[in-house]
């Protein structure tokens, strides 16, 4: 039985050793040809990505080694893989990939030479170093030349550390009634390692190609000369962004003793605010914060939830956090992207919108799928496209496991741990206390500054509440304004999306304050299509509802470009345009949105009184988001600064 399980083995995995992308639907590019031109080799940098871990493994002829043993002295190409993988854009994928790069190496010596290729499994209990040999003879076929060793681990015990200090994350899969079956579900990567075991790239299933690696090792080798003969000039100048305790021989930044002289760094440093004291009395022009009467504000669930907002270690692969798309310094959303970009960089068809006065919301996301902070939480840490968490309990046994969080759950909620509940209202919590007005426009209408507002800004003000009508909408009351009416609205940015109206020319900036002109044709063939996107009528399945989004607030709305749900407009005078123009007809137009004839100067008296809405307490809460701590906080981490822990985003 055991020898017709290893022979079906082999015959299941042969294949890929030797598919095309023509034969199988669906496969990676790694599998075809590449589409598209690789850089001039030594042309770009790869800069170290941290250190490559160490532990304990078996190699194929049943021999314990340290995995930094088997690296030796060579650029390395590391694998994580299970022998019985059936994903082929999994494991197969990546043992394609090498068996190009191995059948590379007989046409060039100095591959064959300086790299070695090694495939570590993460299933121990069936990938034995018997097992190991006999899937390595799969690829035999590629050639003597270069080495390629498939080695595994005594047991899961010390293949967890190596796992972790990699960030690979895997999950064994379960039937239906929550049982182990065979198979695991693990995202792929792989690894290029230096012969100082530095991580210089990783590669995921989109971009693992094997001319692309080649590429990039081509490239590190070129630099390896380069440096090679600078290196007695960088020994005696002493590189200055790198220096280290007196008599400590380790420079790296994972070291405790690592000093920067980063100014991007230092000027991050933070200074944490009183949220609780923000929070229960919100600034000028604002009115008390909605709370909840289960989910009263305390300091200790927001000091929680301002950790786990930027906790990378929170999505799949320890990557990726709330603050990754809402940033503090860019108004808590994203002004370099349209629409987001979530783990892996996997698209997200829509804007990011701020966090600023969410507390306020009764509606959340643009289509407005939710209604309290405490539930939106979850849409983000589960969506694939974003922090791609495979379950509920899948995120809560991750945050069991991290020290970080020992007793901290039980301390903010009397003794209560993290469960789906807490973790929702810790982090809404946070969510709750960033609340910013006290603008030009507060001083000027609530706290009775009546030079606080410029004349242009005033006469934009008259605008707003009257010839431009923004006031139906952003609404404004007699002792406070939060700019919206938390409701739906049609403007025909989303038919326009829908019904592909583009006009044939796009501005592309493609350098800072460059703008060219690219023809859409142009732009369509290296491009994917827009997704599709109906707005609430995904919520309600009401075909009155097609392309409804939210209203959003305006509060700080200067500081939150690009604009609308797919970040379709960029600056707040293409919004004014927009809506001069009587947005975009069609049958389910928004009946208050219509031309609104508007010169020139009224214009730009819009915009000023836009740009009056920045809260003063901005610096504050943005301050405050420099002085979380961040996920992995601690010894052999970047937050560790001029030898003592300090706590930057």
């Amino acid at each position: 039985m055991y020898r017709l399980l290893l022979t079906s083995l082999l015959l299941a995995v042969t294949p890929f050793s030797m598919v095309t992308a023509a034969q199988l639907p669906d496969t990676a590019p790694g599998y075809g040809k590449l589409g598209y031109p690789l850089p001039e080799i030594g042309s770009y940098a790869l800069p170290s990505l941290g250190r490559a871990a160490n532990g304990e493994i078996i190699d194929s002829r049943g021999q314990r080694q340290s995995l930094h043993d088997i690296f030796s002295d060579r650029y390395v190409l590391l694998a994580f893989i299970y022998s019985t993988c059936s994903d082929v854009n999994g494991c197969p994928l990546s043992s394609h990939v090498f068996y190009k790069i191995k059948s590379a190496m007989k046409r060039d010596a100095e591959l064959a030479d300086r790299l070695k290729m090694v495939s570590l499994s993460f299933d121990p209990e069936n990938d034995t170093p018997e097992v190991m040999r006999l899937y390595s003879n799969n690829f035999r076929y590629a050639g003597k030349a270069g080495e390629w060793q498939f080695i595994t681990t005594a047991s899961q015990q010390q293949l967890q550390p190596i796992l972790r200090a990699y960030n690979q994350v895997i999950q064994r899969e379960v039937d239906s009634k929550g049982n182990p079956v065979v198979g695991f579900s693990h995202v792929l990567r792989v690894f290029l390692i230096d012969p100082d075991k530095a991580i210089r790239n990783i590669y995921s299933v989109d971009f693992l190609h094997h001319e692309l690696i080649i590429n990039d090792l081509k490239t590190l080798l070129r630099q390896e000369t380069v440096q090679g003969r600078m290196s007695k000039t960088a020994v005696e100048l002493d590189e200055p962004a790198r220096l280290s305790k007196p008599g400590d021989d380790k420079q790296g930044y994972e070291e405790e003793s690592y000093v920067t002289r980063s100014l991007d760094l230092e000027s991050r440093r933070g200074e944490a605010a009183d949220l609780l004291g923000i929070a229960n009395s919100p600034p000028l022009g604002l009115p008390p914060i909605p709370v909840p009467a289960d989910n009263p504000l305390t300091r200790e669930k927001i000091e929680l939830g301002r950790r786990l907002f930027f906790d990378r270690r929170l999505s799949l692969n320890d990557t990726f956090s709330c603050a990754m798309c809402h940033v503090p310094e860019q108004g808590f959303t994203s002004n370099e992207l349209a629409m987001a970009v979530g783990i892996e960089g996997r698209s997200v068809r829509r804007n990011s919108p701020t966090v600023y006065n969410s507390a306020y919301a009764s509606l959340l996301f643009h289509d407005g799928r939710e209604e309290s902070l405490e539930q939106q939480v979850w849409g983000p840490l589960l969506a694939r496209n974003e922090m791609a968490n495979p379950s509920v309990g899948y995120v809560l046994q991750k945050i069991r496991d991290i020290d970080d969080y020992d007793g901290r759950f039980e301390a903010a909620f009397d003794g209560r741990g993290v469960s789906m509940e807490t973790l929702g209202m810790a982090i809404a919590s946070y969510q709750r206390t960033l609340v910013s007005a006290n603008s030009a426009f507060d001083r000027w209408r609530y706290g009775g500054d009546k030079q606080a507002l410029s004349a242009t800004a005033r006469r934009g003000f008259d605008l707003f509440v009257g010839k431009a009508g923004c006031a139906s909408c952003h609404r404004i009351s007699d002792d406070h304004a939060l700019f919206t009416d938390n409701d739906l609205h049609n403007t025909g940015i989303g038919y326009r999306e829908s019904m592909g109206i583009v006009p044939e020319k796009q501005p592309i900036l493609v350098a800072p304050g460059v703008v060219l002109e690219v023809d859409r044709a142009v732009i369509e063939q290296v491009g994917e299509p827009p997704p599709t996107d109906v707005g609430r009528y995904e919520v309600t399945q009401n075909p009155n509802d097609r392309w409804k989004y939210k209203t959003p607030s305006l509060r700080n709305v200067a500081l939150t470009a690009p604009y609308m749900h797919n970040g379709s407009l960029g600056t707040l005078r293409e919004v004014v345009d927009f809506y001069d123009r009587g947005g975009v007809s069609n049958e389910l137009l928004d009946p208050l949105i219509r031309p609104l004839g508007l010169s020139e100067t009224e214009k730009e008296d819009l915009v000023a009184f836009l740009q009056s809405l920045t809260g003063g307490n901005v610096d504050t809460l943005v301050a405050d988001a420099f002085a979380a701590p961040v996920g992995d906080v601690g010894k052999g981490d970047p937050s560790w600064v001029h030898g003592t822990e300090v706590e930057v985003r």
